[in-house]
């Protein structure tokens, strides 16, 4: 994206309509998305104007200034309470299962004791598979059968915790974003058990989306937004900076933190998100040597 960006201002000498329209069009064939590009290109002039640039290869900078505010100052995972609970919720294939084993690995080196309610009970194999995860990281791990009501099983996992004296219970849920109703209906209930019974906990919902999928994974941020209150979002398969424009996109049109990426298919690969570093290593490109157009 940020490549394609720096071959437009370089095919230009001098600043003119052209070249935002060319920048715009660019950010919106990326994963900026329509909204997102907009801003940037409208903040872009502004700057421009106000401080007077007539030279087209500090636009990139200026771009970088203006994705850097855009991002604000990092968010973390609120933690502070004991015990704290993670709602976790994404649709199928976006790596919602291994995200939680990766958190689990984390919290557990962090000396943190963790419960894990397996209450994704709708999609055949989701408990196999985050047992798998659980038993890799160290973690326990409260589960039904196949099927069951997903608010029992984590009616279960909080008797759990609290007889295990855990700091963090994760929540695993069901992603089905084609029944938004039966999937609020599901969390309501969810979130019912969790004030009753952990009145004082701090509670994080996360959604697990996966970056590769761009555009898409804007749509379903903002349909889980619509069904439940989102604090923050996990991007994965974020193993690069081609689809960085996503998480720009995501924090600017919806306000919602992204607080871990997903940068690999190891227990390990799961980093907190660093805006700064994020934005220094999305622009970190090699001036590229087109032809200015004269």
């Amino acid at each position: 994206m940020v490549k394609k960006m720096q071959k437009v201002v370089n095919s230009f000498t001098k600043i003119d309509e052209e070249l935002f329209e060319q920048l715009e069009e660019t950010m919106i064939m990326s994963d900026m998305g329509v909204e997102t590009s907009v801003q940037i290109c409208e903040e872009l002039r502004k700057r421009i104007k106000e401080r007077g640039i007539t030279d087209p290869s500090v636009i990139m900078e200026l771009i970088q200034e203006i994705v850097a505010e855009m991002m604000g100052d990092d968010i973390e995972l609120d933690l502070s309470s004991k015990p704290s609970v993670i709602m976790v919720i994404g649709v199928n294939g976006a790596g919602k299962t291994t995200t939680i084993g990766k958190m689990c690995h984390q919290f557990i080196n962090d000396g943190k004791k963790v419960v894990v309610a397996a209450a994704d009970t709708f999609r055949a194999a989701a408990i196999d598979q985050l047992q798998v995860w659980t038993d890799r990281a160290g973690a326990d791990i409260v589960k039904h059968a196949e099927g069951s009501d997903p608010a029992s099983v984590v009616f279960d996992a909080i008797a759990a915790a609290k007889a295990r004296n855990c700091d963090v219970l994760i929540c695993d849920t069901a992603g089905r974003l084609h029944n938004k109703k039966n999937l609020m209906e599901e969390l309501r209930k969810i979130n019912r058990i969790l004030e009753k019974e952990y009145p004082d906990a701090f509670r994080e919902t996360l959604v697990v989306l996966d970056a590769t999928t761009g555009q898409n994974a804007l749509a379903q941020a903002r349909e889980f937004a619509d069904v439940a209150d989102i604090t923050g979002i996990i991007l994965t398969k974020m193993d690069g900076t081609a689809k960085g424009g996503i998480a720009v996109a995501i924090h600017s049109e919806l306000g919602i933190p992204v607080k871990y990426i997903g940068v690999g298919e190891t227990i390990e690969d799961l980093q907190k998100f660093d805006s700064n570093q994020f934005v220094n290593a999305l622009f970190d490109v090699q001036e590229d040597k087109s032809s200015p157009r004269p």
